[in-house]
């Protein structure tokens, strides 16, 4: 038992047009902790795009989360909770901090919001600074347990770099298995969510998880591959042309 994974990042036809990288990064798979039970990873960060080292904010922030949950997951006891959340958003803003220093920049020139939510089969912990979106479902059907953080001006959001991003860090611990995880930049936000009520929009998410619940192992690059093929889509490059990251998952039973 554990969860089928797919995930893929997309550059946005603005981003194209202009010539620049994509600023998107993600990290989507299952681990194993020190008991050999699975450990869902997923990991989306979105570089500012004021920032001038953004992407590389965003790498270096998925590569210093990852080491995180790895090393905690190699320990006899393993519990996820709020003050773990904050650590490893801790250890991220070290990871970038150094980096500016040794290139001699500023913080502020790695911004990327953060993404996470890591599960076992008997509880799910999300955490989120900035736009973009996680849509769980643990039994309810689909939730949407964290409101996108919003600036206070169109445009704007929060990022891990920020001063106060321990302050506005927002963490959920679920006591339940996750069967369904949607994790996605702001690229696809308002496809994804009824901004309005804050909710999931059924319709963008049912075909996904239908596909992945009954998917095999061996197709698991061709759902990539399908998934590339939709985030390019002209369905979605009408809708927005910035960068695109969806990370999905599902319990297989």
């Amino acid at each position: 038992m554990t969860w089928r994974v797919v995930a893929a990042s997309a550059i946005g036809t603005s981003h194209s047009s202009a010539g620049t990288d994509c600023q998107d990064s993600c990290y989507a798979n299952v681990e194993r902790d020190h008991s050999n039970s699975p450990l869902l990873v997923i990991l989306v960060t979105d570089g500012a795009g004021s920032a001038s080292c953004g992407r590389t904010g965003a790498e270096l922030a998925i590569e210093a989360a990852l080491a995180f949950v790895n090393e905690f997951a190699s320990r006899d006891e393993f519990a996820l909770s709020d003050n773990w959340a904050v650590d490893c958003i801790q250890a991220v803003r070290q990871r970038i901090y150094a980096a500016a220093d040794q290139q001699g920049k500023k913080a502020r020139d790695y911004a990327c919001t953060f993404l996470g939510v890591i599960a076992t089969p008997f509880a799910t912990l999300l955490m989120q600074i900035g736009d973009g979106g996680i849509v769980v479902d643990v039994g309810n059907g689909l939730e949407v347990p964290i409101t996108p953080m919003m600036g206070e001006y169109a445009n704007m959001t929060n990022f891990v770099t920020d001063m106060n991003a321990i302050d506005i860090l927002k963490v959920v611990v679920l006591p339940d298995r996750a069967n369904r995880v949607a994790v996605f930049s702001d690229g696809i936000q308002r496809l994804a969510l009824n901004m309005a009520s804050n909710t999931a929009h059924g319709p963008f998410f049912n075909p996904f998880f239908t596909v992945l619940g009954t998917a095999t192992l061996e197709q698991e690059d061709m759902l990539i591959n399908e998934l590339v093929s939709f985030l390019n889509s002209p369905l979605v490059n009408e809708r927005t042309d910035d960068d695109k990251t969806l990370a999905l998952a599902h319990w297989i039973g």
